[in-house]
């Protein structure tokens, strides 16, 4: 009798600690349940008149497609490891013409050269790593990154930190990138010969061509000595919960930019220089030349309203300014309408206008006594309308199954993207979420 009463007396004991010790335990959620694993792909196709490549003149037709997967994986209650990995081919007449003599066919700008230069691959690799603290109110996150196509290589890395307060109701979050990019300066080929140590008129690319125009072609080219760049990137975000229906943000960002800014293929014309040209097409002057900095400052703004079970209305406003000259102005609305409990359909609408960098002109509108100079249409003046519709299905309970992986939603978009300077783009887009048992 007395061993089992000393028997139960232990049981006794540890029930009772056992009880206060788990009324002292509070319940963490884990950050993330179970590995997520997104697959994304893409289908781009654009069109126009102002390739950068032939000096603000030519074909800007390029197709892409796009995939990439993402996965997420819990590696205790509060980390989460994400990897993301990519793949893009694209085939673009603007960059065949970097050489646009070696087609076969006679040379145009606005016609593609079949040679190697008009396709290309660009593979990306990402790395974050997440920590939560036991409140959740505490996010670190570190990132590290490696992408790369035929003529530029990058390495990133960053992180960020976010802080959740007033019961969650208010967000701050504070971010830091870095870029190490380094180029393989690809230029235009008839500028090659004319390269420290180059022969000139003596290049066989001469010799098999006539010259019309100015046969006395004779341009005073200089290859870059520093291929590299470096990019600094800060952002700041805040975010809060003004009522039970509307949520606003505010962010603001901040990237310093040093080294080769300049793209090297991409050609210029001098008004003051005689043309010269093979076949349809105008011999380069010069390459793109920019400052070898930039700053560039961002404040934008979000609010969304929830109107009712069906629909949710969401904005965005962002002003941006940098030391080249450009000024821009981005307005977007998403009315995403929900249809049952699987299905919502997003449309939207963006609206974004610049003004020109003060490095720009047109083709043949530059002076070869400059020290700066380039015909991208992208740092012209211009305004330009994107129209988007998307469609979005929800299985939260993931009913459908392949083997062990349950499919979580599923994601189709098209946008349409229009300029005033001719260029216009299409994209249809699809995302496939997937949850591992």
């Amino acid at each position: 009798m007395k061993v089992l009463s000393l028997v139960v007396a232990i049981i006794s004991v540890q029930f009772v600690l056992g009880q206060s010790q788990d009324s002292t335990q509070v319940y963490k959620k884990r950050v993330l349940e179970t590995s997520e694993i997104d697959f994304l792909t893409s289908y781009y196709s654009q069109d126009g008149d102002n390739a950068a490549v032939s000096g603000g003149i030519g074909t800007e037709e390029l197709t892409d497609v796009t995939a990439a997967f993402i996965v997420s994986i819990p590696l205790n209650d509060d980390d989460v490891l994400t990897i993301d990995a990519g793949i893009s081919a694209y085939t673009s007449a603007s960059s065949s013409n970097v050489d646009p003599f070696d087609g076969g066919n006679s040379a145009d700008p606005f016609v593609s050269s079949s040679g190697a230069s008009q396709s290309d691959l660009w593979g990306n690799i990402t790395g974050v790593y997440s920590h939560s603290s036991d409140d959740r109110n505490d996010i670190w996150t570190a990132k590290l990154s490696v992408s790369s196509e035929y003529d530029y290589f990058s390495a990133g890395a960053g992180g960020s930190y976010t802080k959740l307060f007033n019961e969650k109701n208010s967000e701050l979050t504070v971010s830091a990138n870095i870029f190490i990019d380094t180029w393989s300066a690809i230029y235009p080929t008839e500028l090659r010969p004319f390269a420290e140590g180059g022969n000139g008129l003596n290049n066989s690319l001469f010799a098999q061509n006539t010259i019309t125009g100015n046969t006395n072609y004779n341009p005073d080219f200089k290859e870059f000595k520093d291929e590299g760049r470096n990019s600094y990137a800060i952002g700041l975000g805040f975010s809060q919960i003004l009522s039970k229906r509307v949520q606003g943000a505010l962010l603001f960002d901040v990237i310093k930019q040093d080294g080769l800014l300049s793209t090297p293929f991409q050609r210029v014309y001098f008004r003051d220089v005689a043309d010269s040209f093979i076949d349809n097409f105008h011999l380069a002057d010069d390459i793109e030349r920019l400052p070898d900095s930039r700053l560039k400052i961002a404040l934008g703004g979000r609010l969304n309203y929830y109107i009712n079970e069906t629909f949710v209305l969401r904005t965005f406003y962002r002003y941006y300014t940098d030391d080249w000259g450009i000024k821009s102005h981005t307005a977007s609305v998403e009315l995403p309408i929900k249809l049952g409990n699987k299905f919502t359909l997003y449309p939207s609408y963006r609206f974004y206008n610049q003004t020109a960098a003060d490095y720009f002109a047109e083709y043949e509108a530059h002076l070869s006594t400059s020290d700066y100079y380039t015909s991208d249409f992208d740092l012209s003046k211009y305004s330009a309308n994107q129209f988007s519709f998307g469609l979005t299905y929800t299985d939260i309970f993931t009913k459908l199954h392949i083997w062990k992986i349950g499919l979580k939603s599923i994601d189709l978009k098209y946008t349409y993207y229009d300029r005033d300077n001719t260029l216009s783009s299409s994209i249809i887009s699809a995302g496939f979420k997937f949850v591992m048992d």
